[in-house]
């Protein structure tokens, strides 16, 4: 099994049970960025990880795909399912997640691209409405032919 394979398992299993196995997985000082955070070091990641199972306890990511690179780099696309919390309505946010291990296969590099604003921000009650009239106005600002359908 290769670490990308080990590290995907890991990821489908990630709960706040596990999170103490973030060290087999990442170098002391891996760096870390998502939409909503930028961390460097195992201790600071396990943190974020911590707060979002806090605020999402029932999170569970799949991972869906993966493209394993040259040089020890790897992409990964992934789906995180979970309840929402003020709608309590099953979601699911899709993204992908680029890599790069270390010599030892362990991860020094771990950034996130998924869209807040379509992936979460859209579907919050107030928010939907507000971010579908910013899409709108977007739309109506746009040269013929380039709006979205």
């Amino acid at each position: 099994m290769t670490a990308l394979d080990s590290l995907c398992d890991y990821f489908e299993r990630l709960s706040p049970a596990t999170l103490g196995e973030l060290e087999t997985f990442y170098a002391p000082d891996a760096w870390f960025k998502d939409p909503f955070h930028e961390v460097s070091g195992v201790a600071a990641i396990r943190a974020i990880l911590k707060h979002s199972f806090d605020k999402l306890p029932d999170a569970r990511f799949r991972v869906t795909r993966r493209f394993p690179g040259e040089f020890g780099e790897a992409v990964l696309l992934w789906g995180m399912d979970f309840t929402m919390p003020v709608t309590g309505a099953p979601t699911t946010i899709v993204g992908a997640t680029h890599l790069s291990f270390d010599t030892d296969g362990k991860v020094i590099r771990h950034r996130d691209y998924w869209d807040a604003a379509e992936e979460l921000y859209a579907r919050l009650p107030v928010l939907k409405w507000l971010m579908r009239g910013l899409a709108r106005q977007a739309a109506a600002r746009l040269p013929a032919g380039l709006a979205r359908n």
